[in-house]
């Protein structure tokens, strides 16, 4: 089948090289436009973007998915089918309407659970057993289109957004191989999302989002950490730096609860009180040094902690 490929980050990587190595033609690959990135401002190009020019296909970067030039040249490539994987934009009507089969979303969710831009992140933080990828037909609305397969995943315990997108990116691939097997066959049933209850949303993420509200029980707080690695991050502060948290579990130390945000060092191990319950403290990183583990943060910094007492509360 003739693609146009939609798609940005890592998530939408495995999925396009299944596709590629499945022998479908795939005419272009779409993808945002590079973007400065680091410390010093280098413009760094997407992982679709790589993965494509690996592959030598070429690639399309338009600053707007709805610019009359770009739907015109994707007019002109006359696919049968557009293929997104978290392209981040929306696309209009004009653009859906081109290819005869329509466009197809691979979405890290098991819709209408969980429409938007960070849907791994918030099944993790909202302590979902299940998470998974469905295969879409898109309309102009968010997340909204009929579905066409889906395949679930659970969520392990210590599973953070970073390791689910690989999981699922590679589930999705699967998907979309199979997905567009059961289009050329005409053997797919789409289901609408209103048949399966109500609508979850999952928005953008945004760096606020790492500020811990360590008043919250230890459980949810551990979820959220997992949640936001590896970008926002969890974080808080610690004498008056900026104080990251990449890892943490719940655990209690011998001494019991402690308050929220009262740090305690106890046989080599740092733990944090929360509303509920404690984390123990595993991954962290003060603003001016590397992340290190927090056995090795200690060695450097128990006189800090024993000074400061407690993380600070900031919002």
């Amino acid at each position: 089948m003739r693609i146009v490929y939609m798609g940005t980050p890592d998530f939408a990587v495995r999925p396009l090289k299944a596709l590629y190595e499945e022998g479908h033609e795939i005419a272009a690959v779409v993808t945002q436009p590079d973007k400065p990135k680091g410390r010093h401002g280098e413009m760094a190009m997407s992982a679709v973007k790589e993965e494509a020019l690996r592959l030598s296909i070429p690639v399309l970067q338009p600053l707007k998915a709805s610019d009359r030039e770009f739907i015109e040249e994707i007019r002109q490539l006359s696919p049968e089918l557009i293929v997104v994987a978290a392209y981040g934009q929306i696309l209009k009507k004009e653009l859906l309407s081109i290819p005869p089969h329509g466009c197809i979303n691979i979405h890290a969710s098991l819709l209408p659970r969980w429409r938007g831009a960070s849907p791994i992140s918030a099944a993790i933080m909202a302590g979902d057993e299940y998470t998974g990828v469905t295969a879409m037909q898109m309309d102009e609305g968010l997340d909204t289109g009929d579905m066409l397969l889906t395949e679930k995943l659970p969520i392990e315990a210590e599973d953070t957004t970073e390791s689910l997108t690989v999981k699922l990116s590679e589930l999705g691939a699967g998907l979309i191989v199979r997905t567009l097997k059961g289009i050329a066959e005409g053997s797919l049933s789409p289901v609408k999302q209103s048949e399966l209850g109500e609508h979850t949303y999952a928005g953008i993420l945004k760096k606020e989002d790492g500020d811990l509200d360590l008043d919250m029980p230890s459980e949810t707080i551990e979820r959220q950490i997992r949640g936001l690695y590896p970008w926002p991050c969890g974080y808080s502060h610690l004498g008056g730096k900026l104080f990251k948290i990449y890892e943490a579990k719940k655990a209690e130390p011998k001494t019991g609860d402690l308050e929220p945000y009262s740090l305690l060092i106890e046989d080599g191990e740092l733990y944090v009180g929360c509303g509920e319950g404690c984390l123990k403290l595993l991954s962290v990183q003060l603003e001016g040094k590397k992340r290190m583990s927090a056995a090795d943060f200690l060695r450097g910094s128990s006189q800090l902690i024993r000074e400061a007492g407690r993380l600070e509360r900031r919002s």
